[in-house]
Formats: C-alpha cells, structure tokens, sequence
C-alpha cells in the first residue's frame, strides 16, 4: 500500500495495543533532561523542554502509518505543528530543508513547503495516550503520505538547511 493512495478517513482507528513497531523500542529518554532543539538557518534558535512543547496549540489527525509488508495502523495523532516551532524560531529566508533528527542518528529530511500541505507534524501522543517509549516517546514525527521509515522516533533535533 502506498500511503499518497489511501484515503484514511473511513478506516476504523486501530486501537494502539495493535500497533506494530520497527526499528528500537528500548531507547528510554529522560524526560526530566530532554530538549528538542530547532537549529540550523533560523534567527531564534530553540530549545525546548517537554513541557515546554506540550504548552504549544495542539493539533490532532487521522494519519495512516504503513509499514509495508509488516503492518498498516490507523491513528489519531496529538502534537505541535512543525510550523509553528519553525515561527517560533523565525526560519531564514534561503532555507529550504529541515532535517529531522532522532535516536539512533534516525533522521529524514523534508521540504519546507511540504510542511503546508501535507500533515507532518511532531507526536506526543496518539489515539489520546501519551505516546508510548516503543513508539517514540517523547516526539514522533508524523508524516502523512510517507512510508513508516520516515516516521522517526524520539526526535531531539530538527535542523533546518
């Protein structure tokens, strides 16, 4: 299945005990020390506590997660906008990129103008549960029409080129 081919918005949510996983599940992050950091060609560089994160407007969305060949799973995501960090951080004219970086040196780079038109946004929580270590706690980035390799998990680090 290809994720861009899918209209999600009538398949049931799957319930996130059913939610298969890939890549490390063991990676355990300090909430208490974590800080996602916006670097790179900004004016403000930022970084940010969790809880700092979590005081930014929310957004929710039915994102399909397709690992292909292993699992589809349906969700409903909670997290903060990639716009809005990157408003925060008063993005430079000539970038073009940002670079999402997580564990493992797990990174995936994405347009900037993709950010407006597709739903691709960092996950704190999904189906209304906080977002369990196995599947990337703290942040996720959520990626619509992107196939789950590109969903890095605990993402530290978001630089933008």
């Amino acid at each position: 299945m290809n994720p861009a081919e899918i209209d999600n918005r009538n398949l049931d949510i799957d319930p996130l005990e059913k939610f298969g996983t890939m890549g490390p599940m063991d990676v355990a992050v300090d909430v208490k020390t974590y800080q996602l950091k916006i670097t790179g060609a900004v004016n403000h560089p930022l970084s940010l506590s969790y809880d700092q994160i979590l005081k930014f407007p929310s957004l929710t969305e039915l994102v399909l997660l397709i690992c292909p060949g292993f699992f589809a799973n349906n969700g409903r995501w909670t997290g903060v906008s990639l716009k809005t960090l990157l408003q925060e951080a008063r993005v430079k004219k000539e970038a073009t990129y940002l670079d999402i970086k997580g564990a493992y040196e797990k990174g995936v780079r994405i347009h900037l103008k993709d950010i407006d038109r597709k739903k691709i946004f960092l996950a704190y929580c999904v189906n209304g549960e906080t977002l369990p270590q196995k599947h990337g706690f703290p942040l996720r980035l959520v990626y619509e029409d992107a196939y789950g390799f590109d969903w890095v998990k605990h993402v530290d680090e978001v630089v933008v080129v």
